[in-house]
């Protein structure tokens, strides 16, 4: 398929120089964007805080490789389910409750991981955690592109990814001042798992204030809710024109009812579906969250000490966050396609590496070191490259009228490909070692570059409408 021209589409495209008319308006923005990313520091924390908990909790419950992978993706799994019904439910009650709804389970969640008394209770409390995160991690950057303007969509959706890799940050900073202060004292895991809690109470409150999505409004035919919301966080000339758009295709979709699975029948959605849901399976494909959770352990096996790996393990949270706001500042200037062709190629040489690393050398600090070299390599490509254009893409290149469901269900794949890789990394590593698990993980990163380079569109400079338009014609006729 040939990509999408990286041009812009002259009426589509809205302005970004609104900020100059109305600051009002942009210091709006600002606000609806770090109250609603409070989701994506959840989204962090939580996925993160596993990395250093994990090895206490291997002293205090008896883990074993299985019940180790499985208190690990039992969150996944909970993700996949969570991201499915996190469409759904927005799509039906609104992004802004559904983003409510998920602070509270974010709250409760963590709750329950930090007293639970036994592997079961655990496991369980972590897949509640998990239905959290999944509704999270698509709702959030769906909310988010609505709400911003067309220019400034990468970057806003991508301030989401900010959060989530300054989430991690605070999870792996704190899982080494709590580990290497109390870290002979029985339950310490406990503290580090508990302080999701407090992000959880600010997001809900933060939701509070800020307005619901204008495009979920139309698409309830509530249009003047949805044209009084945008006048609030664009220029109101802007703000007319955009709406124009926006009702134009909220009408069309409303003749046809709900969306869902019937919409994929129609050949040109069912493509752009497709396309959405391989790029789900390429984000995880890279192997990202075997450094993302088991990252404190790969260092440990590598040479480092328990609480060296826990400190150097903080090195992967700073790279994370700098390469992120590397990202923010690319998205707006290069193409979504050359900057994931870019990182897919710095991770998939970077997994190379580290599979060599570990199979010529022996262990030692040496050999730990170098492998944390080329961890936080492939975290510089993967969080300034990969994972930004991922989360905005997905909430760019699906129609309106399945939105919700479509990324709701890329989410739900991600997060089921991350599960499959977090439930069976230990066990891979035990039976195969640290090289080869790596050496697979790198004939991965081979195939989602040749998808990434034959499948995937352009959508960078346009509005959601323009984006739609240009898709259906595209693929009407393929």
């Amino acid at each position: 398929m040939n990509p999408l021209s990286d041009a812009p589409i002259g009426t589509h495209t809205t302005s970004t120089h609104h900020a100059q008319h109305n600051p009002r308006a942009a210091r709006y923005i600002r606000l609806i964007a770090i109250v609603s990313t409070f989701g994506g520091l959840l989204f962090g924390y939580d996925t993160g805080v596993i990395n250093g908990a994990l090895i206490y909790m291997m002293r205090d419950l008896g883990l074993t490789p299985l019940t180790e992978g499985l208190v690990t993706s039992s969150l996944l799994l909970g993700a996949a389910v969570g991201a499915v019904l996190g469409g759904r439910l927005s799509d039906r009650n609104g992004r802004r409750k559904n983003i409510m709804f998920l602070a509270f389970l974010f709250l409760v969640g963590a709750l329950a991981c930090a007293l639970a008394p036994n592997i079961p209770a655990m496991v369980l409390s972590r897949f509640m955690l998990g239905l959290a995160v999944g509704g999270a991690s698509v709702s959030v950057p769906t909310y988010l592109a609505e709400m911003s303007p067309a220019k400034q969509r990468g970057r806003m959706v991508t301030q989401n990814e900010l959060m989530i890799v300054s989430g991690q940050l605070l999870a792996y900073a704190s899982n080494a001042i709590i580990g290497n202060l109390w870290g002979e004292q029985h339950g310490v895991w406990r503290w580090m798992l508990a302080l999701a809690a407090l992000p959880a109470i600010a997001l809900w409150l933060g939701m509070l204030i800020v307005p619901e999505s204008p495009r979920w409004l139309a698409s309830q035919g509530r249009f003047r809710e949805a044209l009084r919301v945008l006048r609030t966080v664009r220029h109101e000339h802007e703000a007319d024109v955009e709406f124009k758009g926006i009702r134009h295709v909220a009408e069309r979709h409303a003749t046809a009812g709900r969306g869902g699975w019937g919409d994929l029948s129609t050949p040109w959605i069912r493509r752009i579906f497709l396309i959405g849901v391989g790029l789900a399976v390429v984000q995880q494909a890279t192997g990202v969250n075997s450094i993302m959770y088991y990252g404190t352990q790969i260092l440990a096996v590598s040479g480092f000490g328990k609480e060296t790996a826990l400190l150097a393990n903080i090195a992967n949270g700073v790279i994370s966050i700098a390469a992120t706001l590397l990202g923010i500042r690319l998205l707006g200037k290069i193409g979504r396609r050359p900057m994931l062709l870019t990182g897919l190629s710095g991770t998939t040489l970077s997994l190379l590496f580290i599979g060599l690393l570990s199979s010529l050398l022996g262990v030692s600090e040496l050999r730990a070191y170098l492998v944390l070299a080329a961890m936080t390599l492939f975290l510089a490509f993967m969080q300034g490259f990969v994972a930004p254009v991922t989360w905005v893409m997905l909430s760019e290149i699906f129609p309106m009228r399945i939105r919700g469901f479509a990324i709701g269900f890329a989410g739900s794949v991600l997060w089921m490909v991350n599960f499959a890789i977090g439930l069976g990394f230990p066990s891979l590593v035990a039976y195969t070692g640290i090289s080869t698990t790596f050496f697979v993980f790198f004939s991965f990163g081979l195939f989602a570059i040749a998808f990434v380079k034959w499948f995937l569109p352009e959508t960078r400079g346009r509005s959601l409408e323009a984006i739609e338009a240009e898709l259906r014609t595209m693929h009407e006729g393929v």
